[in-house]
């Protein structure tokens, strides 16, 4: 330190003995682990004008990466599905009809009449174009369309055991 240092001249001269000090204890070594732990050299400093990789993302980009790297594109393509029938099938078909189950390939859709499910079982070929087109090739292979589900009278206060009276509905 200078004899007569005082005010910022002395705090400087403290500083560069302490990182004198400090380099001449520790090691010079290199991390070459990124904070992320993926092996990956870790940039530091001034980026400069071009594109780097510390450059700020959009969300979207940064989700696709994660679900191609997790290999989560099937289960993602599945929910889409069910998360978005309208814009999948489109508006009218949607208000009339629900997904209700998609495994191995086959999906069960359940629509609001049986006027309706006969209309989408004819329309299923275009149907699974359409799905095709907005959520991927071979994610759904197969549909199985049914009506609304009819009340059961099997069970219930007014059940008569047996046969019946066999005036009823017929």
């Amino acid at each position: 330190m200078p004899a007569g240092a005082s005010g910022p001249q002395l705090a400087r001269a403290v500083l560069d003995a302490a990182k004198a000090r400090r380099e001449a204890t520790t090691p010079r070594r290199r991390s070459t682990v990124g904070a992320g732990g993926d092996g990956q050299r870790r940039l530091r400093g001034y980026s400069g004008p071009g594109p780097d990789p510390r450059d700020p993302q959009l969300l979207g980009a940064v989700l696709s990466r994660l679900v191609k790297a997790r290999g989560w594109e099937q289960p993602a393509a599945e929910a889409t599905v069910f998360g978005a029938w309208e814009r999948v099938v489109g508006s009218e078909i949607a208000q009339h009809s629900r997904p209700v189950k998609l495994e191995d390939g086959e999906l069960t859709v359940e629509a609001r009449s049986t006027a309706w499910a006969t209309q989408l079982r004819l329309l299923a070929g275009s149907l699974l174009k359409q799905i095709a087109r907005e959520v991927g090739h071979n994610v759904v292979r197969k549909l199985h369309i049914h009506g609304p589900a009819a009340p059961s009278w099997s069970r219930g206060p007014r059940r008569v055991r047996g046969r019946g009276p066999r005036d009823t509905y017929g």
